[in-house]
């Protein structure tokens, strides 16, 4: 297996830290991103390399991994049990011969599956499951308040997810089977997706509730009336209660966000906030006094 550098792909030094990484991933994973340069097999190739550099680096046990044993670094765990288990043996055979340099190197090549195609024939290969993939989802509230369907390109193939309503900001989902392929027959690897949930709304989400804030006339606050307020499934018309107070909270019952994955829905609480008239004219400010004696 070749080596990769992927502190060079990604244009950072090994002392980046992980807001660097980070930064660094962003900028390039947009510039070569494939909806940007279609049928640019170059670019492609980039937005592969990029990726895979991010999912290695970004991942701190991965990134030790990697820093140590380089192109090896997926075999860390196998490398490292290999090398305890040689210190805690005294390399005997049930001879009591000592096993030869070679033996013990045909031995630890047979557990990763690199033997010359001549040597230990009747060993089986080891098997190893393929890496995950990380890949991160930028997506407006209003796409998640209902079920739809994504088209992903992840290391160069196209993946159709389809999204559940109510999927939350910087939730993580694993889609099995769709990361890096398996060693000598191995599973293939995850796939981790993890949302960015930008609020394109005059609405306020917390968990699966919606909040707004309506202004109210001073005079339909202290006498009652009816208002048309927005919802995020359209208008609809509330009756305000005579003397109703400046911060008041109404309830709208299943009118806020889609619970993920039941059929359910938070609330939508809306908060009064009263306005008092402005520009008087002066047979207003002598109703208004006449009023404030009455009080």
């Amino acid at each position: 297996m070749e080596y990769i550098d992927y502190y060079n792909i990604l244009g950072i030094d090994k002392s980046a830290t992980d807001a660097d990484i980070k930064k660094a991933y962003r900028k390039l994973a947009r510039k070569y991103h494939p909806d940007l340069n279609p049928n640019d097999k170059e670019a492609e190739k980039k937005f592969k390399d990029i990726n895979e550099a991010n999912e290695v680096l970004s991942n701190a046990e991965n990134r030790k991994k990697y820093d140590k044993y380089g192109k090896d670094w997926k075999h860390a765990d196998d490398i490292e049990r290999a090398q305890q288990q040689s210190k805690s043996q005294n390399y005997q055979d049930f001879s009591g011969d000592q096993y030869s340099e070679s033996d013990f190197s045909d031995f630890f090549e047979s557990m990763f599956g690199q033997r010359n195609a001549g040597s230990r024939q009747g060993r089986s290969q080891v098997q190893f499951k393929g890496q995950d993939f990380n890949a991160e989802l930028q997506l407006n509230l209003t796409d998640v308040y209902t079920k739809h369907v994504q088209v992903l390109t992840v290391n160069g193939k196209k993946i159709r997810l389809t999204i559940p309503a109510g999927v939350e900001n910087d939730q993580v989902i694993k889609i099995s089977g769709k990361g890096g392929p398996g060693v000598n027959g191995g599973p293939a690897g995850d796939l981790y997706i993890k949302f960015n949930i930008v609020n394109n709304t005059a609405f306020k989400r917390y968990g699966n509730n919606l909040h707004a804030d309506v202004d109210l006339d001073l005079y339909t606050a202290l006498l009652g009336g009816e208002i048309t307020v927005d919802t995020f499934a359209g208008k609809v018309k509330l009756k305000v209660t005579p003397e109703t107070q400046n911060e008041t909270k109404v309830k709208l019952k299943r009118k806020g966000f889609p619970v993920y994955k039941k059929d359910e829905f938070g609330d939508f609480i809306i908060t009064y906030h009263i306005k008092n008239p402005k520009n008087l004219t002066e047979k207003e400010k002598e109703l208004f006094t006449e009023l404030q004696k009455l009080r």
